[in-house]
């Protein structure tokens, strides 16, 4: 006599007995516990042991036959099909260069992280009530029109937020909801259809700026960053036939200095009169911390040619993988239009969650609150890093420490996020190898509070074993007072 299946049924489930007995018994097929030529009750015998109708068992086994799990015979009965094994593959490792370890090295865990914003300072329980509802009137309206630009309600508060913050006089018709920065940037690379084409890239510029670009097949021109920001006249001289020119006007990315007004003006000259596109990546715009925030290099705009990329991922959180395109009036229809057919934007919860926290006036709340506890931060932070080194500057929502030419960045990111601490190395944000500068990026929102301090004495650690490993001259760089 055949040993009983072990299929435990629910019968509250919303699933039906049928499908749970075919799954019950595929699974166990698939994980050994039936092996190949192992004979099955008669779906009368199993009807009875499980209880139920024998129409129910006959079912389902009628579907495992379907897809080949078992086969039925008059002299052998039911059994389980012969066929190879399913062998789990491990997975593929990740390319060296790939924009996959390139997110994975820039969104480590610890202090000092870049890219995310500090968690103390928003109103999760406020925000999770919000959402809550945006769910429930997601669920109810089933007969809700969708617009793949994204929720009407969420772009109006996006055009009234980008009036009064950054200087943008703009239409909800000329949004478009993107799943980030990323999804902004990729959106537009597709509308300008630009492949074969050059474009400026800040050197140091984001790393996933630029591998992007090189997705879309576009030649990244490196035009060298000084403290007025990206140098325009290197670009006319170097590279003249540029078609675009993606840049970080509003805190450059990584340095931080703002575009200088010459530099705008320059900008938008070579756009306009080469017929030039620029991609304006708002990075930190609205966050600046000193004065107010250097107005939007779209607020300029008189020609149409620049695409405006923002995103909530430095001010919400990255994980909502929100962010918004403003495109040029000439170009608003060809990016709905994308939008509709390629890249329609996130699930309309987020978005209406999103454009109620702005319509009630919290947004503009947590973006004061936020300024200021970063800056309580960064204070914290350059006291706790000068007594160990000379080279400590500001760098948006970053302060930038200087290592010796030669020295390891990468490799001391590393070791020290063993311990929890996760600085950005700046080497990698360089075009050229030749041409990077050795430094670390320690992320402000993420500051550890109490322990800064014994977080900056683990990393100079790390740093002096680095410098001894490679025998790099570090005394012109790090205090002797420290190293007692």
């Amino acid at each position: 006599m055949l040993n009983p299946l072990p299929i435990a049924l629910d019968r509250s489930a919303k699933t039906p007995l049928s499908e749970q007995i075919r799954k019950a018994i595929a699974a166990a097929i698939d994980n050994g516990v039936l092996v190949p030529g192992a004979r099955l009750p008669s779906w009368l015998d199993l009807a009875a042991q499980l209880g139920v109708a024998r129409g129910t068992v006959r079912a389902a086994y009628d579907r495992l036959s379907d897809a080949q799990h078992i086969v039925s015979s008059k002299a052998n009965g039911t059994t389980v099909a012969r066929r190879p094994r399913k062998i789990a593959k491990p997975d593929a490792p990740v390319a060296p260069g790939s924009a996959v370890e390139m997110f994975r090295d820039l969104s480590g865990q610890g202090h000092f992280r870049m890219g995310v914003p500090a968690q103390d300072s928003l109103p999760a329980k406020l925000l999770a009530r919000i959402h809550a509802r945006a769910v429930r009137a997601e669920l109810s309206a089933v007969t809700r029109t969708i617009d793949p630009r994204g929720e009407i309600e969420l772009r109006r508060e996006i055009a009234a937020h980008l009036a009064i913050a950054r200087g943008i006089e703009c239409s909800p018709a000329q949004i478009v909801i993107t799943s980030g920065f990323s999804g902004g940037l990729g959106l537009a690379l597709r509308v300008l259809g630009l492949e074969g084409r050059r474009a400026w890239m800040e050197d140091p510029g984001f790393p996933l700026t630029r591998k992007g670009l090189e997705l879309a097949r576009l030649a990244s021109a490196p035009i060298p960053v000084d403290a007025s920001g990206i140098d325009v006249e290197h670009g006319l001289r170097h590279a003249p036939d540029a078609a675009l020119a993606v840049v970080t006007p509003g805190q450059q990315a990584p340095l931080g200095p703002p575009l200088s007004p010459k530099r705008r003006a320059q900008l938008l000259d070579w756009a306009a009169q080469s017929g030039g596109w620029i991609i304006e990546d708002d990075y930190l715009g609205e966050l600046q911390l000193d004065g107010r925030a250097a107005p939007a290099l779209a607020s300029l705009d008189q020609a149409g040619r620049v695409i405006h990329l923002g995103s909530f991922s430095k001010t919400i959180s990255p994980t909502l993988r929100l962010g918004f395109l403003v495109a040029p009036e000439s170009l608003a229809a060809q990016f709905a239009d994308v939008a509709t057919c390629l890249v329609p934007a996130p699930g309309p919860a987020v978005q209406l969650s999103t454009a109620e926290f702005m319509r009630d006036g919290h947004y503009i709340r947590h973006l004061r609150r936020t300024k200021r506890a970063y800056c309580d931060s960064r204070d914290a932070l350059t006291a706790a890093l000068r007594p160990w080194s000379n080279d400590v500057r500001v760098a948006g929502l970053a302060v930038m420490l200087t290592l010796p030419d030669k020295t390891d960045d990468v490799e001391i990111a590393r070791q020290v996020l063993a311990h929890g601490l996760a600085p950005a190395p700046l080497s990698p944000w360089y075009i050229s190898p030749k041409c990077a500068q050795s430094g670390l990026l320690l992320g402000i929102a993420t500051v550890p509070g109490r322990g800064v301090a014994a977080a900056c004495k683990r990393l100079f650690e790390a740093i002096r074993a680095q410098d001894r490993t490679e025998g790099a001259p570090v005394a012109h760089r790090v205090r002797k007072s420290a190293a007692r």
